[in-house]
């Protein structure tokens, strides 16, 4: 099929280009701005535009399909003349059920976790020799791309985001995968351009449990409340799907990693650190299960896993000294990434280092959420970018603001990269973990090694 990309940059649309070209489809794509690592793997790809930019002449009657990307806009000129001419155009998640509309569907929902716990199913699979296809918001150790369609699978381990599906359509991506097995991790409002009241966010799970296939199956975190309420509710809306449940093993920290006992008494020895690793463990060890794969291979398998990118992943480590670099962003995520690494490292001081980038986060009617997110650690940092503000067409706030918000009188509120440089450079260098938490980039600013 000959199949354009409209913001061929963004990171799972790349991926798309890159696994759509791997099968042998004609890929070309556009987009206005492409950054590493984007740019590099599409350039070795053959794949990267020949110039930046939207251009109308790329979008022809010999064309297929059109994958819309989120970061065009919906007077996108490119979208416009695609419509004109009336061709076939899908956001990406469309595009993904449609390729996979004839398999078994897993789907990992919720406000956390999914990344990891996709991951993790991924990584047991892989080493169980069972192809599947999927989709993953990282990258993982062992797999070329964050996507994978192959006409030889028989099943699709997917994960599914809340957010937007495309500028031209407002559902949760979500909502198109229609599942067989399903997985929700838990529920903390988030996304307030999208979601203006946290009963907004609710509605969007409540849908997702609709769209799930007939006998399907949902495995949910009983520790949730807003998750325990929802799974209540569908249980007389959706009586022919099966409930099943998981909760956080218990665990204690030992040299180089912890030990965690599961619910049935089988103790594993992880790499991984945080109570919500091991949550994130427990749930796709259920999924797995579900899959046919045991416990006993499971737990053989999984304890090669060291993470996803990005997701508590070390950085830099030395003697006495460990930095970590996280995705964390909602309140929730902090949280439970900062309880992790205390958790883990009790002998040890803490410093977090947080970046509002988020348009949810630099939202002053948002901010609020943020309370007690960052008084679980011995120093905590909050780095936000003015300038973000502007290109988000936001209010500005002040580091007063942000101070009060987030409940913490000692808290160090940064707005400049250069000072963000200097203040890393005073971490203490031994007997510390640093935690630095953004979707972002902390502004580029040199981070320490």
């Amino acid at each position: 099929m000959r199949i354009h990309l409209i913001a061929i940059g963004g990171s799972a649309m790349h991926n798309f280009a890159l696994a759509l070209a791997h099968l042998g489809h004609d890929v070309s794509g556009s987009d206005d701005q492409i950054f590493e690592p984007s740019r590099g793997r599409l350039k070795e790809a053959g794949l990267l535009p020949a110039k930046d930019g939207w251009d109308i002449a790329r979008i022809t009657t010999e064309i297929d399909v059109v994958i819309l990307g989120m970061h065009a806009r919906k007077d996108n000129p490119e979208l416009e003349r695609a419509n004109e001419l009336g061709l076939d155009i899908q956001s990406y998640p469309e595009f993904l059920y449609n390729a996979t509309k004839n398999k078994k569907r897993i789907v990992i929902g919720g406000s956390h976790g999914k990344t990891t716990i996709t991951s993790m199913i991924l990584h047991v699979l892989n080493k169980k020799g069972i192809g599947t296809d999927f989709m993953v918001g990282a990258q993982l150790k062992g797999f070329d791309r964050m996507l994978e369609l192959d006409n030889s699978n028989s099943i699709a381990v997917i994960e599914g985001d809340e957010y937007l599906s495309s500028p031209t359509d407002s559902r949760s991506k979500f909502l198109h995968y229609k599942p067989h097995l399903a997985i929700l991790t838990g529920i903390a409002w988030d996304h307030i351009n999208v979601f203006p009241t946290e009963e907004s966010y609710l509605d969007t799970f409540r849908e997702f449990i609709t769209t799930i296939e007939l006998d399907g199956v949902v495995i949910y975190c009983n520790e949730d409340p807003q998750l325990q309420s929802l799974a209540d509710e569908a249980r007389t809306s959706r009586p022919d799907i099966q409930w099943l449940e998981y909760s956080t093993p218990e665990s204690k920290p030992i040299n180089c990693g912890s030990e965690v006992t599961y619910n049935d008494g089988t103790t594993i020895f992880t790499t991984l650190v945080g109570a919500h690793n091991f949550q994130n463990l427990a749930g796709a060890r259920a999924i797995c299960g579900e899959l046919g794969v045991s416990t006993k291979d499971f737990d053989s398998h999984i304890s090669g896993f060291s993470g996803a990118a990005r997701r508590l992943e070390i950085t830099v480590e030395r003697k006495g000294y460990t930095m970590f670099r996280d995705f964390a962003h909602a309140p929730s995520k902090l949280k439970a990434t900062q309880a992790g690494v205390v958790g883990s490292f009790p002998d040890r001081g803490i410093t977090a280092v947080f970046e509002l980038h988020t348009f949810s986060s630099l939202n002053k009617e948002f901010l609020p959420q943020y309370k007690d997110s960052m008084n679980a650690v011995d120093h905590a940092i909050v780095f936000y970018d003015p300038e973000v503000l502007e290109q988000k067409r936001l209010p500005a706030i002040s580091a007063d603001e942000v101070k009060e918000a987030f409940n913490r009188k000692d808290l160090e509120v940064i707005t400049s990269v250069n000072e963000l440089e200097i203040r890393l450079t005073l971490i203490p260098k031994s007997e510390h973990c640093v935690l630095m938490m953004s979707s972002g980039r902390f502004g580029g600013a040199i981070i320490p090694s």
